[in-house]
């Protein structure tokens, strides 16, 4: 396909470009949002953009070509995983690809200003080695052997295999890759050996034990039947992208792990294919308390999916039911990201669901046997979202005060009229949202006084939670639609005690996905998490639990419940660092 031929295209065709914006081919810069800039320069700064500092030089790009296909303005998500074993995270960052009708999936399409072919990037954490104070990551995609160069969408962490090092199962606008960890610092795609690919448009995946017998299956959550070909124009008084509304969806995916490094696929068997819908965001918790793994499904304008684990390898719909389905008015939503967490600290997990602009975002607080109550006007966390559309979000204690925390990446995914009107290059950005728990039952917005990148008006897509840089926080890897990513390291939350524990299994060193652990604080009750690396919006997360506890120094114990509901516990954990617990070390 003739590159040239399509910037001049794009040029005459729209006044929006993701490529070729005025002739150049770099992604347009972010903007600051007018309306917070004064509030900005005289407040303390919560996250620190320390992208171009740690050497993430990633940018996205969505190969708009002026013909608004459909999954131009949906991906792309951002993985933040340990391969290499050094015990540190590493980062994996989901690309787009140059699209239309001649362009082949996996075309080696090179684009001119960025980092060679158009293909997803491996950066390798070497802060340990950096200059003290400082971060570093190293692109070492080409040394690991990844060559992903489908139309990326999202991407899942987890060790498949029981080998102890961490396995990526790559989500796509086309056919997925299985890239499993060779150990030695590269990967192979075994995605045909081990029978694990769905050809079809699918966007987030969750690595979870869900029949308990210690290996890792794999959840993958499918969108529409869409294709270039059968593209249609959408108008909403101006030309703009299409919704979910106008294509059939099809069904997710469940494979089981058979434990010789191949999958089954139990999609019919556990009945998982018998109710779908445009599936973006997938959690995995256990809502009702029974000790098995559940599946929470966002869908994007239909009714989420509540998928209850039975126990005997099946699952059923109960989100009509225990009131997770829609909101408190009964209409379906349009849902991108979402996580579970126990923000209230009544020790079951909570639900939480971005959404489009003019509809709120959703707490859905669980009564503890899995029922659920929208209450999202109540908490304060509502109406501050109707003029965002949220995309990758989560549960996390931004500042160690031991309650769990909101961020939310925002982008449109409509065209903005009034950006269209004003000219604007890519009139899709929006600024995001911090919201912090006041231990009470409410919420407020602190995005304002949080740092100068809460007025950068971006299209943020997906977002990984972890620390980092060990440092004791959780920082953020947030990606954006054609746009850089970005490293938002946290620059408070370690000035509060903490406890950070990795829960693994000693006979395999595999992180023990679907573990429910919660921290004694001395004289108050346990505080509970659980163990995972899904959640948010296509992408995954540390996998590793970090516990703010205020002023405490000390703590009474940890306790575990490990995924076949062993129970243990420990009561000599020191604070103030990162412990690993492994399975049978306890009482």
């Amino acid at each position: 396909m003739d590159l040239s031929l399509l910037r001049s295209s794009v040029t005459l065709a729209l006044p929006v470009c993701l490529i070729a914006c005025g002739g150049g081919t770099s992604a347009p810069a972010a903007t600051t949002a007018p309306e917070t800039e004064a509030a900005l320069d005289q407040t303390r700064v919560t996250f620190e953009d320390a992208t171009e500092g740690a050497g993430l030089d990633f940018t996205h790009v969505n190969g708009m070509s002026g013909e608004m296909y459909f999954n131009e303005m949906v991906g792309a998500g951002v993985a933040l995983f340990d391969y290499d074993n050094d015990g540190d995270l590493d980062v994996y960052l989901v690309q787009g690809h140059i699209l239309g009708p001649d362009v082949e999936q996996g075309d080696a399409s090179f684009e001119p200003g960025l980092q060679g072919p158009l293909r997803d990037r491996l950066y390798r954490n070497d802060t340990e080695t950096a200059p003290r104070g400082s971060m570093q990551l190293t692109d070492v995609t080409e040394t690991s052997g990844i060559d992903a160069r489908g139309y990326g969408m999202g991407v899942a962490a987890g060790d498949y295999d029981n080998d102890g090092w961490v396995d990526l199962y790559v989500l796509n606008y086309g056919p997925n890759q299985l890239w499993r960890n060779n150990g030695d610092g590269t990967f192979a795609d075994v995605t045909a050996r081990a029978g694990a690919d769905d050809a079809r448009w699918s966007v987030s995946g969750s690595f979870l034990d869900y029949d308990r017998d210690g290996w890792l299956d794999l959840y993958i959550g499918n969108y529409v039947n869409y294709s270039v070909a059968n593209n249609v124009e959408c108008f909403n008084n101006i030309r703009t992208y299409c919704g979910p509304d106008g294509f059939v969806p099809v069904p997710d995916r469940l494979f089981r792990n058979r434990g010789d490094g191949t999958f089954e696929d139990t999609t019919a068997a556990s009945q998982i294919g018998r109710e779908y819908g445009p599936a973006l965001g997938v959690s995995t918790a256990d809502l009702d308390g029974n000790g098995w793994i559940d599946i929470y499904v966002a869908n994007d304008l239909s009714e989420n999916r509540s998928w209850m684990n039975q126990g005997d390898g099946t699952f059923v719909n109960t989100a009509q039911f225990n009131g997770s389905a829609y909101n408190d008015v009964g209409d379906a939503e349009a849902s991108m990201g979402v996580d579970a967490g126990d923000f209230d600290g009544d020790g079951d997990d909570d639900l939480f669901v971005s959404h489009l602009i003019t509809q709120t975002n959703t707490l859905y607080v669980n009564d503890g046997n899995g029922l659920f109550e929208d209450r999202s006007t109540r908490t304060g966390l509502g109406p501050p979202s109707l003029a965002f559309t949220g995309f990758g979000t989560a549960w996390f204690d931004y500042d160690n005060d031991g309650w769990l925390d909101i961020f939310v990446a925002n982008g449109a995914v409509d065209l903005i009229p009034r950006l269209v009107q004003a000219g604007d290059p890519y009139p899709l950005h929006q600024t995001n949202q911090l919201f912090r728990n006041l231990g009470d039952g409410r919420f407020t917005e602190v995005s304002s006084s949080s740092g100068s990148v809460f007025g950068l008006s971006e299209v943020s897509r997906g977002s990984a939670f972890g620390d980092i840089d060990n440092d004791g926080d959780v920082d953020i890897v947030l990606t954006n639609n054609n746009g850089p990513a970005r490293l938002l390291l946290n620059a408070v939350g370690n000035q509060q005690h903490w406890v950070g524990l990795r829960l693994v299994d000693p006979a395999t060193n595999r992180d023990m996905l679907g573990t429910r652990v919660a921290v004694i604080p001395v004289g108050g009750t346990p505080r509970w998490r659980r163990v995972r690396s899904d959640g948010s919006y296509a992408s995954a997360n540390d996998p590793r639990v970090l516990f703010g506890l205020g002023t405490n120094s000390e703590i009474e114990g940890v306790q575990a419940i490990w995924p076949d509901g062993t129970l243990e516990t420990w009561t000599s954990v020191q604070t103030d660092q990162w412990i690993t617990l492994s399975r049978g070390t306890g009482q």
